[in-house]
């Protein structure tokens, strides 16, 4: 119990880590002011959709509110009112002006889909047709979905077995908890759905939960400080309740960015427990499985190097590829697959290092054996390296400092 309490530990460590260097917080300020511009274009998208279907008549509206009083904290009702009023005006707008608002709402989908590639480290992002046909799929799909389970959660609550005299024990308790059952759906689809790479529902899944269950924790502590210390009002007066909108947004991005890094390391949790090797190492080794597959006249896929005991995270094995495609040792071929597009022969070892961003490692920090037939050499070579380093700065500092004698 106690060895998994450190695991855990270590994982959360390590996931706060990449959140950090996968720089969450410009990034959700980013989205801040993108979802700034975009609400009222996502709004008034959302209304032309559901008006449109005459079963749905007013349910954006109910939606709207429900949304409101559900996933934003007290003290956003005057930013309701004014994103209404908002909306009411935007569809008087002519046909222009609707195609800038679609415009505006591509835009954001767009900048969430860059942060959640960047975060899985996926270096070609959607583009053309499949690109616009999800967006699409987003705007026009999205709130017809959103209103069908609306209206079926309202006749469902509707029913006597409910809400009657005659409601089951623990129904209305059961309906208390659909709104973080909406959030958990409305998470898990945006993290299986926007990256454009597989993502395995189950962590999808654990991340949507993740991501809902501490929305409705930030909720609670977000409406508590706007109830306790309303010293804002002093400083900002009728004004207040924006910045606090926008502030609430800004933590929601954190939020959700931070349940993207969750569903994303989830899937590596098994390789940040092993002793990370050298990048260096893991550049020969997969160059290695790149030569091998090459003289079949195959092609190489992440878990072909997988196979070949190299349980490296997808990240890593992104960070190679683009290094080895920028030596144009490698090319991509579609669907994830790599092959050797370059003569080995014709590139030598001290070439590919003097390009390498990454420093060559000590022997002392090597393992003493590995089951790799270049290893023994590499080994060989660094030792000699260091030998010569050590010869050459021999000298003591005194004397390298002291200016030479004329």
């Amino acid at each position: 119990m106690q060895q998994r309490v450190k695991e855990w530990g270590a994982f959360w460590r390590f996931l706060l880590q990449r959140f950090w260097a996968d720089d969450g917080l410009n990034n959700a300020a980013a989205l801040t002011y993108t979802t700034l511009f975009a609400v009222v274009p996502m709004m008034t998208v959302t209304f032309a959709m559901l008006s449109a279907i005459p079963a749905f008549q007013g349910t954006g509206e109910q939606i709207q509110s429900f949304i409101f009083r559900n996933f934003v904290p007290s003290a956003g009702e005057l930013v309701q009112e004014y994103l209404g009023n908002f909306t009411n005006q935007a569809r008087q707008l002519t046909w222009i002006g609707v195609a800038v608002l679609a415009v505006t709402a591509f835009w954001m989908l767009v900048t969430v889909e860059k942060t959640f590639n960047g975060i899985w480290r996926v270096r070609q992002p959607r583009r053309g047709v499949s690109s616009f046909l999800l967006y699409w799929a987003i705007l026009s799909l999205g709130p017809i979905l959103l209103g069908a389970g609306f209206a079926t959660s309202t006749y469902i609550a509707s029913l006597s077995l409910i809400s009657g005299p005659d409601a089951l024990a623990g129904a209305k308790t059961l309906l208390g908890f659909m709104p973080l059952a909406f959030s958990v759906a409305a998470f898990t689809l945006l993290y299986a759905a926007v990256p454009n790479t597989r993502v395995r529902f189950k962590h999808a899944l654990l991340g949507g939960l993740f991501t809902a269950v501490l929305f409705e924790v930030a909720k609670a502590l977000f409406g508590l400080y706007v109830r306790l210390f309303p010293g804002y009002q002093l400083i900002y007066g009728a004004f207040a309740t924006f910045p606090l909108f926008l502030l609430w947004i800004y933590l929601s991005w954190l939020i959700v960015l931070l349940g993207a890094e969750l569903v994303c390391n989830l899937g590596v949790s098994r390789q940040w427990r092993q002793r990370e090797l050298p990048r260096v190492l893991v550049m020969f080794g997969i160059l290695r499985v790149f030569q091998t597959r090459h003289q079949s006249g195959l092609k190489v896929r992440l878990r072909d190097i997988q196979r070949q005991g190299w349980q490296i995270p997808e990240y890593e094995w992104e960070a190679v590829l683009g290094f080895l495609e920028q030596q144009q040792l490698v090319a991509p071929t579609g669907n994830g697959s790599w092959v050797l597009c370059r003569d080995l022969q014709r590139y030598s070892v001290s070439q590919l290092l003097a390009s390498c961003p990454w420093s060559l490692p000590r022997v002392e920090q090597l393992p003493a054996t590995l089951d790799e037939p270049w290893y023994p050499a590499l080994l060989e070579a660094l030792g000699q390296v260091q030998e010569a380093e050590a010869q050459g700065f021999a000298g003591d500092l005194d004397n390298w400092l002291r200016p030479a004698q004329g």
